[in-house]
């Protein structure tokens, strides 16, 4: 991942945030939230910013895949502050989707993150109804158009 846009930086431009503890357990030798651990809280972050829509088609037999994740550190994470992930979706397309993060402590962004995701039933791929769709786009992250 490229250097991130400087909109990905600023908590306000995500529809989604939520609180992850970080844990002693998740330093590296030079006391730094650790690789694994980051990935580990965008994890959590996305998984709450689905269960906050409400929407997932599982009774159709659906399910929402991870297809690829890219992140980039911005600054230095350490325990024992909180993490705030913030999350909004990005582009929407067919029968995949991505999910925009950022990783923040003490309001000042440490990482962000990219996710695609895809949609898989039964029969393979799936495509995205109307009203998945039309819930995906009331949570866009909103990148900063004047700058």
């Amino acid at each position: 991942m490229a250097k991130p846009e400087s909109w990905r930086l600023e908590v306000e431009n995500y529809p989604f945030q939520v609180v992850v503890s970080t844990r002693y357990q998740d330093l590296d030798v030079m006391g730094h939230v650790n690789n694994v651990a980051m990935a580990a809280m965008f994890e959590t972050g996305r998984i709450h910013f689905h269960h906050s829509l409400g929407q997932h088609p599982r009774d159709k037999g659906v399910r929402w895949l991870v297809a690829a994740v890219d992140m980039a550190y911005v600054n230095e994470a350490h325990f024992p502050e909180d993490m705030v992930i913030a999350s909004g979706f990005g582009r929407i397309g067919t029968t995949s989707w991505h999910i925009y993060s950022a990783a923040f402590q003490d309001d000042e962004c440490v990482a962000v993150c990219d996710t695609v995701m895809v949609a898989r039933g039964p029969e393979g791929r799936r495509i995205i109804g109307d009203d998945i769709r039309e819930m995906m786009q009331a949570h866009f992250a909103k990148p900063d158009r004047e700058g």
